[in-house]
């Protein structure tokens, strides 16, 4: 069966063929015992907010975190991200193999180094790109994310399930996202966006409100990560939990006919709504949407997307203003750094600019 996950309608009749993407959970055994693995002694995860900091070794490998403090937010590198200027692709690969996870055509490739990496090609490229700095920003994790108008890929398939029509006949691919795949950092499960042990907490609320700013309306548990990862010095092992697909962002607030209005729109951003209530205590936002009613010749599907609505609401009003705090320490000329990283033209990325700066000031009026 074929998902219709951000993947463009072509007629009614397709659409009762569609069946949505069987939703994961996040396995909490799993992660536990590759915690088990890695570390000398197995600990029991501990509980408390995801800001807490970690006091020794041995919480700081039991205890999951969502969020970290970031330091000297407005001198952040938007323009290399999370992985630095010194971690940035070249520009040739191989081939390893075809991922077939999403509805976008993805390859595993390695570059010259030994390097692993995951090109992800389509429209969700250049958003994906932006949306990983700005999260990274304010604290949150974010893969390594980067955008190649160009490049090649060696020892490609001469036939492909998706994208083939994106690939050259030398390899040659335009436009991707290339996340990078570092050894020590491995993936040990999902989690859920109304069960984990972050709910409630500020930090878990301001992501609800960031992914909001970001018009991030494909936020299903299978779009989430946990991974193990090394500490600096490589002497402490930590989990880590962020949303790993941010690729429907800068676009509509909700699932549309194609992925062109759907994601890395401006014009849909722009003219998207944002806020929708405001009470003393609580703040709802546009953010997941309701899906275009054509998606009703796929009721699971519209259906399964109208019960994520609940995570853009009755955000406490506080935790919103805390994160349109950070989000003001960056200055208009980073944000553009983000945009202009991603390959859009001086155009959009003034446009774009303009639409977030407004959504920041919003939050700051709360």
């Amino acid at each position: 069966m074929v998902t219709m996950s951000k993947r463009p309608i072509n007629s009614a009749v397709g659409l009762l063929l569609i069946a949505p993407r069987r939703r994961r959970r996040a396995n909490a055994a799993g992660c536990a015992v590759a915690v088990a693995l890695m570390a000398s002694t197995q600990v029991s995860r501990a509980a408390g907010p995801a800001s807490a900091a970690p006091t020794n070794q041995e919480t700081a490998r039991g205890r999951a975190m969502l969020w970290s403090e970031p330091a000297q937010i407005g001198g952040r590198d938007l323009f290399y991200g999370p992985g630095g200027e010194r971690h940035q692709p070249p520009d040739s690969f191989t081939f390893l193999s075809e991922d077939l996870a999403g509805s976008h055509p993805k390859f595993a490739v390695r570059d010259a180094d030994g390097v692993k990496w995951k090109i992800k090609l389509g429209e969700e490229a250049r958003p994906e790109t932006v949306a990983s700095r700005l999260v990274w920003a304010v604290g949150y994790f974010a893969d390594e994310d980067y955008f190649l108008a160009d490049m090649r890929v060696a020892n490609m398939p001469a036939r492909l399930h998706r994208g083939q029509s994106l690939v050259g006949p030398d390899g040659t691919m335009h436009n991707g996202r290339l996340k990078r795949e570092p050894e020590d950092r491995k993936k040990v499960g999902e989690w859920r966006w109304r069960d984990n042990q972050f709910s409630g907490t500020r930090e878990l609320n301001g992501l609800r409100v960031l992914m909001a700013v970001l018009n991030n309306w494909d936020l299903k548990d299978v779009n989430t990560a946990c991974h193990l990862q090394t500490d600096g010095d490589q002497s402490v092992v930590q989990e880590v939990c962020e949303v790993s697909d941010l690729g429907a962002t800068f676009g509509s607030t909700g699932l549309e006919l194609t992925n062109a209005e759907s994601e890395g729109n401006l014009h849909a951003y722009a003219h998207s709504p944002f806020i929708t209530k405001e009470t003393s205590d609580y703040v709802d936002f546009a953010v997941p949407g309701r899906a275009a009613w054509i998606v009703l010749f796929n009721p699971r599907e519209y259906f399964m997307r109208l019960r994520l609505r609940w995570i853009g609401r009755q955000i406490p009003r506080e935790d919103a203003k805390w994160i349109g705090h950070l989000l003001a320490e960056l200055s208009p000329q980073q944000l553009r750094e983000a945009f202009r990283a991603a390959g859009y033209s001086p155009e959009q990325i003034d446009g774009f600019t303009s639409v977030l700066r407004s959504r920041i000031a919003q939050l700051n009026e709360l």
